[in-house]
This record gives C-alpha cells, sequence and structure tokens, in this order.
C-alpha cells in the first residue's frame, strides 16, 4: 500500500450529533489544527438505514463533500457495530446472549450476535450500499469495517457455529474428546448436538473447551470482517480496508491470524496508568501493532487527549504530543482520536476530545494543533524503517487460557509478565519486536519468552532451534506448562521446554503477592530484588546456576539458570522478579546493543539507505542534551535545526532528529 502524502492526523467525527451550522466552524478548526483525516459513520446505522433497506444518504454524501472541500480525507466506516432499533425489536434473536443465558437488550453499542443470519445478513446490505455510493469519493482514504470486534455471545446461534468450526478442526467426536480430557468428570460426548458453548454451569468449566470457544469467536468475527472487506474491494481494490483492534482481556480475537486480512493494522490505546507508566503503555502497544502486521503499515487509529477509568482528566501538558510520537517513531501511519468534538449527551460525553466542551481556547486544542504542526513536518519519516533489537514472544492463546478459573493461582497474569519484559527492555533503550510463537525465528540476538503457558511440541522446536542457531533465550516461569489444548506437559515443569533449558521444577509454590515474597540474590550474594507471585523448586540437570532463593520455602535452590545450547543460551527465571532483577538476567544475557538513555527518556531509531530518524521523547522531570544520548552532530533537530550534538530536550519536550545514517 503507498503512504498517503502526509501523515494522518484526526479523529472519529461525528457531525450527526450536532446541527449543521456546526459542521462549518468543524471544518475551520480542523484545518487550523492540520488534520487530513475523519472517520465518519462508526456508529451511524440507525440514520443511514432508518428503516430496512431503506437509506437517507443525503447527510453524509454533505459530510464527505465538505471535508473533501477542506482539503480533508475520509475513512468511511461500516456501522455494523451498533445496529439499529428497529433491526433488535424485528430479530430479537440476533442479540447477544449472556454465559448465564440472559439475552441482552438494546441500549448500548454492540448489541449483536455476530453468528446470527439476520445480521450477518443485514450487515452486508449495509456495507453494500455505502460501497456502491462512496467508492469513488474523492474524500475516501480508507475504509473502516465494524469497531472493536469483541461481543461475546453464547446462544443457539453461536452454539451451532461452533458445532461447525469444531468439526472442521478435529474431524471426529473422538479427537475432539482426546484434546478437551473429556474422561475427567464424564464430560465424553458421542454427538455433536451434546456441545454447546461453555455457558455458566455448577461448577468449574473445561479449560480446553473455554479455550477453544475463544478460538472460535475470533474466527466467527473475523469472518464477519472479511465479507465485507470483500465487498468494499470489489467495489474499488484501490482503497485500503482496515478494522480496529481493541485491546483488554475481554477480547476473544488473534490479531496474528487477523492482520494478513487487513491492508493496515489498526489499534485502539487507552492506558489504564498515568504518567510514565502511561507512556510505556504507548510504547508498548505500538510494539505490538508493527509486529502484527510484520512491517507493513499500521496506524493508531483511537487515543484520547485524556485519561479514562475511574476518574476522567486531562494529559499533563506535552502528554499528548509525546504518547502520539511514541506511535509514529515506532511505525504507525499517523496520530488519530476518538473523538474529534466532545459530545453534550450519551454514554460517552464526559470522553476527553481533539475539540473539549470548553472549545477551541483550551490547551488540549492548543496541544492539538502544535500536534498537527508537528506531524505536517514528519511525512517522509513514514518510508523509513523502525530499528528493533530485541524480540519477545506474544500469545493471545496462552493469555486466554490463563484466564481460567481451574488455574494454581489466580495471580498469573499474562499481560502484566508480557508488560513487564517490554517495559525493561524499554528502559534499557531497546526497541521490541514481538513474535508469535508460530512466527518464522526473529532475526534479533535476544528472544524473551514471558509466561508462555501454551506451548505445542512444534513451538518448543521453535525455542530450542533458536538457541542453537546462536540467540539468547530467556524464558520465565509458568512457560511450557501445557500444550495447546491445555493439557498438562506430564513429568514436570516447565514440560515442553525441560531439555531445553535443562532444568525440572518438581514443585512450584505460588506466592499471595499481598503477603508472600522471596528473595534471590545472584551467586556472588548481590541482592537481585524479590519476587511475589511465583516461585519454583528446581532440580538442576545441565545448567548453570545464575541466582538463587535466598529465603522463602526454596532457600538455598535455583532461582534464574543459564545452559548453552549450540552456538546460543537459554536462561530461564523460575520465580516473578522485580523489574530491577529481571533487568539483571537480561544485562547479564550478555546483549550487546541498545541505546543507553538517561531514566525516563525514550529513543526510537529508524533508517532508510541513507537516513537515520532519532525520535526523542523526555518523560522524565529535567532536560537532556544530545551529548547525554550520544547523538550525532551532522544530525539536525527537524523544526529548530539545532544539531544533535547542541541538542537540549526538556522536561515533558520533544525532539526529531534527521541525518546521514551511520555506517
Amino acid at each position: 500500500m503507498p503512504s498517503p502524502a502526509s501523515l494522518w492526523f484526526g479523529g472519529d467525527y461525528n457531525p450527526d450529533q450536532w446541527p449543521e451550522p456546526v459542521w462549518d466552524e468543524d471544518m475551520r478548526l480542523m484545518r487550523q489544527a492540520g488534520v487530513t483525516l475523519a472517520t465518519v459513520g462508526v456508529f451511524s446505522w440507525s440514520l443511514l438505514e432508518p428503516e430496512e433497506d431503506r437509506y437517507t444518504f443525503d447527510w453524509l454524501d454533505r459530510v464527505l463533500d465538505l471535508l473533501h472541500a477542506n482539503g480533508i480525507s475520509a475513512c468511511l466506516a461500516t456501522p455494523t457495530a451498533s445496529p439499529p432499533p428497529w433491526f433488535t425489536l424485528a430479530h430479537p434473536d440476533a442479540l447477544p446472549v449472556t454465559a448465564d443465558g440472559v439475552r441482552l437488550t438494546h441500549g448500548s453499542r454492540d448489541t449483536y450476535d455476530v453468528c446470527a443470519p439476520a445480521y450477518r445478513e443485514a450487515s452486508l446490505r449495509i456495507t453494500r450500499a455505502l460501497a456502491e455510493r462512496y467508492a469513488h469519493h474523492p474524500a475516501l482514504a480508507l475504509w473502516h469495517v465494524h469497531n472493536e470486534y469483541g461481543t461475546h455471545t453464547y446462544g443457539e446461534h453461536a452454539a451451532r457455529a461452533f458445532r461447525t468450526w469444531l468439526r472442521g478442526r478435529y474431524g471426529s467426536l473422538a479427537t475432539l474428546n482426546d484434546a478437551w480430557t473429556t474422561a475427567f468428570w464424564g464430560q465424553r460426548y458421542s454427538d455433536w448436538e451434546q456441545i454447546h458453548p461453555p455457558r455458566a454451569t455448577q461448577y468449574l468449566p473445561n479449560p480446553a473447551h473455554l479455550l477453544d470457544f475463544r478460538r472460535f469467536l475470533s474466527d466467527a468475527m473475523r469472518g464477519h470482517y472479511c465479507a465485507q472487506r470483500d465487498i468494499l474491494r470489489a467495489a474499488n481494490p484501490d482503497v485500503p480496508v482496515t478494522t480496529n483492534f481493541a485491546f483488554g482481556s475481554w477480547v476473544p480475537v488473534d490479531p496474528w491470524r487477523w492482520a494478513a486480512d487487513l491492508d493496515l493494522v489498526a489499534v485502539d490505546v487507552y492506558p489504564d496508568a498515568t504518567g510514565e507508566a502511561a507512556a510505556h503503555q504507548h510504547a508498548f502497544a505500538a510494539d505490538l501493532a508493527r509486529s502484527w502486521g510484520g512491517g507493513r503499515p499500521w496506524l493508531l487509529m483511537e487515543q484520547a487527549t485524556g485519561y479514562l477509568g475511574a476518574r476522567v482528566r486531562p494529559k499533563a501538558p506535552g502528554e499528548i504530543i509525546r504518547h502520539s510520537l511514541s506511535h509514529v517513531a515506532r511505525g504507525s501511519r499517523g496520530a488519530m482520536f476518538f473523538q474529534w468534538r466532545a459530545s453534550v449527551g450519551g454514554a460517552e460525553q464526559w470522553h476527553p476530545a481533539m475539540l473539549p466542551h470548553t472549545g477551541a481556547d483550551s490547551p488540549v486544542f492548543a496541544e492539538v494543533c502544535e500536534l498537527g504542526a508537528l506531524l505536517g513536518r514528519l511525512a517522509e519519516v513514514q518510508d523509513t524503517r523502525v530499528v528493533e533489537d530485541a524480540a519477545v514472544v506474544w500469545d493471545p492463546e496462552s493469555w486466554w487460557a490463563l484466564q481460567s478459573p481451574s488455574l494454581p493461582s489466580p495471580d498469573l497474569d499474562y499481560l502484566a509478565a508480557v508488560r513487564q519484559v517490554h517495559r525493561v527492555l524499554w528502559r534499557q533503550g531497546r526497541t521490541v519486536a514481538f513474535v508469535s510463537p508460530h512466527s518464522p525465528m526473529p532475526d534479533l540476538p535476544l528472544l524473551v519468552v514471558p509466561l508462555l503457558y501454551l506451548t505445542s511440541a512444534a513451538t518448543a522446536r521453535f525455542l530450542a532451534d533458536y538457541a542453537e542457531q546462536g540467540g539468547i533465550l530467556v524464558v520465565t516461569y509458568g512457560s511450557g506448562t501445557a500444550d495447546e489444548h491445555a493439557r498438562v506437559w506430564p513429568g514436570g515443569y516447565p514440560g515442553a521446554l525441560r531439555d531445553l533449558l535443562g532444568v525440572r521444577a518438581l514443585q512450584h509454590y505460588p506466592l499471595d503477592p499481598a503477603v508472600d515474597a522471596v528473595t534471590v540474590c545472584g551467586e556472588d550474594g548481590e541482592y537481585w530484588g524479590r519476587a511475589r507471585r511465583w516461585s519454583e523448586e528446581l532440580d538442576v540437570a545441565d545448567a548453570k546456576v545464575v541466582a538463587r532463593y535466598a529465603d522463602g520455602p526454596f532457600a538455598g535452590r535455583a532461582a534464574v539458570t543459564r545452559v548453552g545450547r549450540g552456538a546460543g543460551q537459554a536462561w530461564y527465571v523460575s520465580c516473578d522478579l522485580e523489574d530491577a532483577g529481571l533487568g539483571k538476567v537480561l544485562s547479564r544475557a550478555g546483549l550487546s546493543g541498545g541505546t543507553a538513555t538517561p531514566p525516563a527518556v525514550e529513543v526510537v531509531h529508524r533508517d532508510s539507505r541513507d537516513e537515520q530518524w532519532v525520535f526523542v521523547l523526555n518523560h522524565g522531570n529535567g532536560p537532556v542534551t544530545g551529548a547525554d544520548l550520544g547523538l550525532a552532530v551532522e544530525s539536525r533537530e527537524v523544526l529548530s535545526g539545532v544539531s544533535g550534538a547542541a541538542l537540549v530536550v526538556p522536561a515533558g519536550g520533544v525532539a526529531v532528529l534527521r541525518g546521514p545514517r551511520r555506517p
């Protein structure tokens, strides 16, 4: 897909919430802010099709014409995430059903059952109508299918579709019964009709049943997306098509398997923390999005100008710019927001916006305009490559499996474990590529495998090959435990990875993070830190002990080990170390390179054949200089023209440097 002439900058635009005189003011303020792309129609189904097969496109015609006349492109959405009231009244069976058997009612968004035939038919009908009318509109730059796929449903439509999916996956009931270990508690199935979604039951559900249903939902939603995408592509193959991935434990979508179906990956990012932790979460999400796309274009589709959660509040001065530039530095085609103008009513009336309730004289809008001006100077960065120097395994299926209620500890938190690894590398100045456990081997010197609970024989071979061919492999606790069907590998932990790592855990000892902690020290007695969620009693085969438990139930036993494998190394971390301790592991693994950065300073490099771009984002409380960062004399800051060596980035500030690529 060719690069747009400029970086995309803008947000969800909902003119149907406002009288038409406001639209002219929107156009004027969008031009002032430097907006280049507006997402339109995400939640407009009830207005576009007020009754079945009757369309009212006149207002959307005027909006798209207005955008085009003002030099702003449109990202036109199919509105299928919010079916209109007339549809749910006519097709109540197309409403989602909870695991408890409660059919939900209309009154919010996402009131659909993705498996319901009537819903699928209505979705394709509105998509076809939009494609026929707007596929060649001069404002159209991007199609946006649906919004944040993720609605679970457990009704009869889902049950029938699930059985069909299971037949395709397993072929026979004998194979399914074996994979699901249905001999336990007498659950063996003798007919496909006996299988239902994992609805509420008397006690613990079957973990393999839960896992396969998440996989099924991902595929069902992917099919819904692809059906709309095919209509849009057929109408005009030159307009790219995407959907926006949401992020959360509730999302049953595997982006690795979806990515090939998207012309560009698009993500929504809403941190659940503030300050430096929020900055890290933006970088984490950006590295994920770039990795899902395998280096293809991707886009930050949604973020907020403030913080959400229990308390809605503005970001600190400079954070809107820094968070947005973190994504651009890591490969995004731009920076988009939800939404352009803050709504005065509705469920998200307090959601922060580019143009807040207080209007154009607000500090938020001033910073939005500053960001737009800066992005306007960075269009050429799109055709450069993000420089990566470490890899981390990301596996949604392990995340899903670790949400089962039948685990030995409720504190096995997959997201926290992966975020921690990324955070430690981020603070070390490294830019991370994420890889799937089913990916080709990464051409990077370090591969970290956090809490990879599901580890098939093929994945174990992939990891062994990586180490044997010269890579530094670091595996953390909980990895290798179960196969792809959530069946525990017998013989001791870490299961499928025992031979590779040269250790065998005789038993594990989950810790209560509220009251328990164990101390870990290096072989020389150096204090490495504490572990609070997990520990293991290791029997060391041919590995070397690097650190030991200093106290707790396994005092004196190995905590961290290392073993040579072929031309590389394999490390094992048997406990949930604090950041400092994990940092010691990664440092002692011997990885060279990276950019030594002062605390709370984010530096990302992008290269072309001849040029290097360097993004410097200062999240700290004091200034940082080009000398602190080792920036080249010949590089120049894009806005000020200051050389890299003379650069001073104030607290909360940013800099983007451009110069010849070093040999």
